[in-house]
């Protein structure tokens, strides 16, 4: 931005001297080139400082490793990549006869428990009355009642929670999505063994949430940069268009100052990188028309209210610099 400015106000002087007729001489030439230095100078620190700019930005997208709860092989793969789907809607399903014959086990097992639940209670409530009426039958009797009784019916809890993770087991046989989204460069096929493992997930699932982007910005601009101030964007991928934006928020930590706990010892080489600030941006417009995929590369000034007059000089960079997305060379 730096050359075109200066480009900028070359020209400016070329057609002064041009429309002057000025001569050029000892005088009149390093005038214009003082004078160029002190004026372009000035107003690129204070643009550069008041009015921050960085290269360093991406639109960004939340991902979700999808990985299975329970094991098995795959039956069914009925979710299209790149296919907006809601959220409950079914990425993949995994064999459950063994996850259906061990629920229908179990829940014969609950149905005999509960029938001995019900048998020693009826027997305890029989004793409880005999002992309350007349003693008819000893204290040690009716204790020994309800100790069967309690016994059952733990038993009863038991298979009833055994029962709710094979039911919960059978459920998760079918993996649906978690969000509004879609799954992208699906390569699931019909056999495959699926397993609970987090590392080597079965499908990444995007969630087709708000678009923001994330900026890198230099830590000496961070005075300038505030949630609320203006924002404008220009992509790789749209020569010659400005996108509007706002700053949600500057992030509260910086991660080369982040330590985690370890046995050894922090060395001063931790502390040579100075990193950047990371600004969240709201994209303001519509991006839909533009049918671009998540995830590319952008570059995003900031408008402080400080010295807001010179902020029309990045503005006018800004969009120079959108029209040179135009001009690359690739073989």
């Amino acid at each position: 931005m730096d050359l075109l400015l200066l480009m900028t106000y070359g020209a400016i002087c070329i057609v002064i001297f041009k429309v002057f007729d000025l001569p050029l001489n000892k005088w009149t030439v390093p005038t214009a080139a003082l004078g160029g230095i002190v004026l372009v100078g000035a107003l690129v620190l204070l643009m550069n400082y008041n009015h921050p700019f960085t290269a360093l930005a991406r639109q960004v997208y939340v991902t979700t490793p999808i990985v299975p709860s329970v094991k098995g092989l795959v039956t069914d793969v009925p979710a299209q990549a790149n296919t907006p789907l809601v959220a409950g809607d079914v990425l993949f399903t995994i064999d459950s006869r063994r996850y259906q014959d061990e629920v229908n086990e179990l829940a014969a097992v609950v149905e005999s428990k509960t029938a001995e639940r019900d048998r020693t209670q009826t027997a305890f409530k029989r004793y409880q009355t005999g002992y309350n009426k007349g003693g008819a039958f000893t204290k040690q009797e009716l204790d020994n009642r309800r100790q069967r009784y309690a016994a059952a019916e733990a038993d009863l809890k038991e298979a009833e929670a055994k029962l709710r993770k094979a039911q919960y087991d059978l459920e998760e046989t079918i993996v649906r999505a978690p969000a509004d989204g879609y799954i992208t460069q699906v390569a699931l096929r019909k056999g495959v063994m699926a397993v609970p493992f987090p590392f080597s997930p079965s499908m990444m699932f995007v969630e087709s949430s708000h678009s923001r982007v994330a900026a890198a910005f230099n830590q000496r601009s961070l005075l300038r940069v505030k949630a609320g101030y203006e924002a404008e964007l220009i992509y790789d991928a749209l020569p010659g268009k400005v996108i509007k934006g706002r700053v949600v928020q500057v992030l509260p930590n910086i991660a080369e100052g982040g330590f985690r706990t370890s046995s050894n010892l922090i060395s001063s080489d931790v502390l040579r990188k100075r990193g950047r600030s990371f600004v969240e941006i709201e994209i303001l417009e519509d991006m839909s028309k533009y049918n671009l995929p998540q995830g590319v590369h952008v570059e995003v000034a900031v408008y402080s209210d400080h010295f807001a007059h010179v902020s029309i000089m990045r503005k006018i960079l800004l969009r120079m610099k959108s029209w040179q997305n135009y001009l690359f060379l690739e073989h």
